[in-house]
């Protein structure tokens, strides 16, 4: 559905969310059901997790070679989260993809989110995910069971200071039923590509 177009410039779709309400899930079902999306793949300088792929799920680096990325200007954002680690977006991979006609989604966190609106301003749609309320946040959190109960204490001071800031974003979709949330989602960026 929606393959790119020869000769037009793509634009950038992000999703984001504080950790454990949904924007991973719902992106991965977008790159699923539609052709002219492309994931961004972040880098970060945390170790991979079990499964996980450099060049496809994150561009994992040395804390060496993403500050000289940083000095040399490689990324469109950057943020420094938990236990020091970092994250960014490399610039070349978005360019190149919207070069070749394709929408670029983004699964970031809010700062890294309201960066790239700055950035791309009209050529860019921005969906806030949110959870029905804190307490759910937790839970999946917790049911995700790779957190520790101190990693999931920062993480929710995190969402309180994120959840605070997404009336700054183009939508705000609450995921209490991930079916409908997901078709408002949907629908939202299927209108995008027709803008």
């Amino acid at each position: 559905m929606n393959a790119p177009k020869q000769g037009e410039k793509g634009k950038v779709i992000v999703i984001t969310a504080p950790s454990g309400a949904g924007k991973t899930t719902i992106a991965k079902r977008l790159l699923n059901e539609f052709s002219r999306l492309v994931f961004s793949v972040s880098a970060t300088t945390r170790a991979p997790r079990e499964g996980e792929v450099h060049g496809k799920d994150y561009y994992f680096l040395t804390e060496g070679v993403f500050q000289r990325y940083i000095d040399e200007g490689q990324f469109i954002e950057w943020e420094e989260f938990y236990n020091n680690t970092r994250y960014g977006t490399l610039r070349v991979d978005v360019e190149n993809n919207r070069e070749k006609g394709y929408f670029v989604l983004f699964d970031v966190e809010v700062n890294g989110a309201l960066n790239l609106k700055n950035v791309y301003g009209s050529d860019c749609l921005t969906i806030f995910i949110k959870p029905p309320d804190i307490e759910t946040l937790a839970s999946r959190l917790l049911a995700r069971g790779t957190e520790t109960h101190q990693s999931i204490n920062l993480r929710m001071e995190r969402s309180k200071m994120e959840l605070s800031k997404a009336h700054m974003f183009d939508y705000e979709i609450v995921n209490d039923d991930f079916d409908s949330a997901y078709s408002q989602v949907k629908q939202l960026v299927n209108n995008f590509f027709n803008a």
